[in-house]
């Protein structure tokens, strides 16, 4: 049977672990040739065992644009050209407050997750044109969406990603070139014990805890997977989402469908709170 992917080059930023290593397994089953993009090279060369022919590795730090530029023209050199790009790599910053944060933390955290990926976007976009279209994908958060999912920093940058993305699709869609955001929710990552600067054998172990108990916290009871991004990545590299352009697909169990409230039960309304009321009376009329 097809791939979905077949026929198809892909580069994929932060592929060796996490969403990017998810999606760089998923795209390669479904048919795809893919760079994967990281900075752990020892990972990187283990992935190209796994996959010879189908995937191979670039050294990419998203905070050059020289890697960044490196990492899209291997996937011409190597496979012939560039059909799909994947602005995935990421990282936290502390919980720290606006009253606290450091010029140097604010200007790293936007050069990887902000800067990067409209480098990316920027030498996408020539060899994609080639190839007569393709579709870019940047993952920005539902920490870009609402209050209280991410630190400050953090939190504003991936807001960016979702309008930087919408801005990029007005210009590039004319030239099919597709332009989205994926909005992940609780995902079970490393990338919440980096937000508490824990090592990052602590950081694996509390993605295992998000594993464990993250269906407990929305209104999906399932733990959020980093295939369940790669499959929302697969939608919008793909011919399925042929007419999607601009958006931003939000992935989250419903976590910001409204307060516990809204989904459990056994919560009561904060209006019915302040109220005095056991439960909110039935509107008449």
């Amino acid at each position: 049977m097809a791939g979905r992917l077949d026929g198809k080059v892909a580069v994929i930023t932060g592929g060796c672990s996490g969403i990017g290593l998810g999606t760089v397994e998923l795209f390669v089953a479904e048919g795809a040739q893919v760079v994967a993009a990281d900075i752990q090279d020892e990972k990187g060369a283990i992935l190209e065992k796994r996959f010879p022919g189908q995937v191979v590795y670039a050294h990419c730090d998203v905070t050059s644009e020289a890697d960044i530029e490196g990492a899209l023209k291997k996937a011409k050199s190597e496979f012939g050209g560039l059909d799909i790009l994947f602005n995935n790599a990421g990282i936290s910053d502390r919980m720290t407050s606006i009253a606290e944060v450091t010029v140097e933390g604010w200007d790293w955290i936007y050069s990887i997750l902000v800067r990067g990926p409209a480098l990316g976007m920027k030498h996408a976009a020539p060899l994609m044109i080639e190839r007569g279209g393709g579709s870019i994908i940047n993952t920005a958060s539902i920490a870009g969406l609402q209050a209280g999912f991410g630190p400050i920093a953090y939190s504003s940058a991936k807001a960016a990603v979702i309008h930087m993305s919408r801005v990029a699709a007005a210009q590039l869609s004319p030239q099919k070139i597709r332009v989205n955001a994926i909005c992940p929710g609780l995902i079970a990552t490393s990338i919440f014990g980096a937000s508490f600067g824990a090592t990052r054998e602590m950081a694996d172990q509390m993605a295992a805890r998000v594993a464990e108990l993250g269906a407990t916290v929305q209104p999906v009871p399932k733990a959020g997977l980093p295939d369940d991004i790669a499959q929302a990545a697969l939608y919008l590299a793909s011919d399925m989402s042929a007419f999607v352009s601009g958006t931003h697909l939000v992935v989250d169990g419903g976590i910001t469908v409204g307060g516990r409230h809204a989904w459990d039960q056994s919560q009561t309304s904060p209006f019915a709170t302040i109220l005095g009321l056991d439960e909110m009376p039935t509107a008449q009329g």
